[in-house]
C-alpha cells in the first residue's frame, strides 16, 4: 500500500525495525550514516536497498530536514555499495519513491540500486 511521503515519520516500520535488529536483513554495507541490505523481492539482478540511519519519511523529508554529515556520508554509501558490487563498469539505476503516486510503500527514506542487466526504459509504458 503506498504511503504519504510527508510524515510523520513512523518508528514502527519495516526499515526502522531493521535499523534497529528486530527484523533480519542481508547487509551489503554499513556505515555511520546508512545501511544497505539486499531487497526481499528484487526486480533486477542486483537489487539494493540503502537506508539512512535518521528517522525520515522521504526524499523530501531528508532533504530538508538532514544535517550535512548525514547528506553526505548517505550520498557517499550509495556510491560506495555500488562500487562493491561491482556497477560502475555497465552501470546503475537509482530510484526513490516520494509519496502515493510515485508508490512509496515504506514510511522511510530509501534508495532503490538496480544493476546486473540493461534495465529498460526508465518508466513503465502502459
Amino acid at each position: 500500500m503506498a504511503v504519504s511521503g510527508r510524515g510523520p515519520y513512523d518508528p514502527q516500520n519495516v526499515f526502522a525495525k531493521i535499523l534497529r535488529g528486530e527484523i533480519p536483513c542481508r547487509k551489503v554495507y554499513e556505515n555511520d550514516y546508512a545501511l544497505a541490505f539486499q531487497d526481499i523481492a528484487p526486480q533486477a539482478p542486483v537489487h539494493v536497498l540503502v537506508i539512512p540511519k535518521g528517522p525520515y519519511v522521504s526524499f523530501a523529508d531528508f532533504s530538508q530536514t538532514a544535517g550535512d554529515a548525514e547528506i553526505a556520508g548517505f550520498t557517499r554509501a550509495v556510491g560506495h555499495v555500488a562500487g562493491l558490487l561491482g556497477l560502475d563498469e555497465d552501470g546503475y539505476r537509482l530510484l526513490a519513491n516520494m509519496g502515493v503516486a510515485a508508490g512509496q510503500e515504506v514510511p522511510h527514506f530509501h534508495v532503490h540500486l538496480f544493476g546486473g542487466a540493461a534495465l529498460g526504459p526508465m518508466l513503465h509504458r502502459s
